[in-house]
């Protein structure tokens, strides 16, 4: 049997990441492929913003007095302390689900420590999907264009940019890089204009691997959470900054329509927050609407036929990242979930997704197809 490694952002932290890991690992299992994903542990020091969030405390600092300083101090500690806490438990959890899930391996590599046989391991490497190529996060890493290994053996599936343009400072290696690439598919039209733009190629649109996957198939993973509310709810799940008008509108709604909040991203609705990616899935394939920034969050609320609103992504100092929910909702044709375009309050819980199960068969039949050529199976 053929091996394929697939290299993503191993991110314990994350739903989406979590979620569309174990996806492109049991489509490519399907396939008839052993299938490992190869731990990478490259991270992005960016000194610059260091700097300045340092010298902008120490401004803000001066300005206090000796006692002012203690208390912030301590406030400060005491905060950092418990939310340190709860980070390492909700990593737990999702470590728990990776090590049940998802085959990683047992070493790790990272920009300056690729182990010189790893090419001659797998007859392939999938890199894909999530923000693999954003600069943000991983500051261009060459590993996730998988240089390491022959031209022949790369391969991206739905990868993306998560952002609309590369920063001139990369556009260089990503020209490279892209260029030397086996096959390419993208995530969404953005990161096919981007791979256009840089090498002239004509990257593929395809499904993030999550949708590649039936309801069924998702549901027999999930795990219904110990503290799930026993009446209805409205399920929050926010990745950027939620503004007091959204925390306004979010309440309205939920007094309008008799409905408890839960939120999954905020710490300080710590039993929700410690929930792992099986119950995510059972939080959305039971809550009455969900309410979200998130990609993935759109992603199973179509799979899971949960009613969903899409809000805009607020972040400090960050480039958009909404192209993805844009192109999803686009091919779905469902971009009256997004926030602006909700009127109504019939029109939040009024949703049909019967036209949905054609074009996503379609979709999926169009992912298989790259698949196939990438992986020179023939039919």
């Amino acid at each position: 049997m053929k091996k394929i490694a697939i290299l993503t952002l191993n991110g314990y932290f994350n739903y989406g990441n979590r979620l569309q890991n174990y996806a492109l690992q049991e489509v490519l299992k399907s396939m008839d492929f052993e299938v490992d994903t190869v731990i990478n542990e490259t991270r992005k020091l960016n000194l610059k913003n260091l700097q300045t969030n340092k010298v902008e405390r120490l401004k803000a600092l001066r300005k206090k007095n000796i006692r002012e300083l203690f208390q912030l101090l301590y406030i400060k500690v005491e905060n950092k302390l418990y939310k340190e806490k709860l980070k390492q438990q909700r990593k737990d959890i999702f470590k728990d689900f990776s090590v049940s899930f998802i085959n990683e391996t047992d070493y790790s590599i990272s920009d300056n420590n690729i182990p010189e046989d790893l090419s001659n391991r797998y007859d392939y490497f999938v890199t894909g999907s999530d923000q693999v190529w954003n600069p943000n996060l991983r500051d261009g890493s060459p590993i996730d264009f998988l240089t390491f290994a022959p031209s022949e053996k790369r391969i991206s599936y739905a990868a993306s940019f998560g952002i609309s343009e590369v920063p001139e400072e990369y556009s260089k290696n990503y020209q490279l890089w892209l260029s030397e690439m086996a096959h390419i598919s993208v995530r969404e039209k953005a990161g096919a204009d981007i791979v256009k733009g840089l090498t002239g190629r004509n990257a593929e649109v395809v499904l993030d691997p999550t949708m590649m996957l039936s309801k069924e198939q998702w549901l027999s993973i999930a795990k219904v959470p110990s503290h799930k509310p026993i009446k209805r709810y409205l399920l929050t799940y926010f990745l950027g900054e939620i503004s007091k008008e959204r925390k306004s509108f979010l309440k309205d709604l939920a007094n309008k329509n008799d409905l408890e909040i839960v939120n999954l991203a905020q710490a300080n609705d710590k039993i929700p927050y410690l929930s792992g990616p099986s119950e995510f899935i059972d939080y959305i394939n039971s809550a009455s609407v969900f309410c979200t920034d998130s990609f993935h969050g759109a992603v199973f609320s179509i799979l899971l036929d949960t009613p969903f609103i899409v809000f805009n992504r607020k972040e400090k100092k960050s480039p958009s990242m909404n192209s993805r929910i844009e192109t999803l909702l686009k091919t779905f044709n469902l971009e009256s979930r997004l926030a602006e375009n909700i009127k109504t309050n019939e029109q939040i819980f009024d949703i049909d997704y019967s036209h949905t199960v054609p074009i996503l068969e379609a979709e999926r039949k169009k992912a298989f197809v790259y698949l196939e050529k990438a992986l020179g199976i023939e039919k």
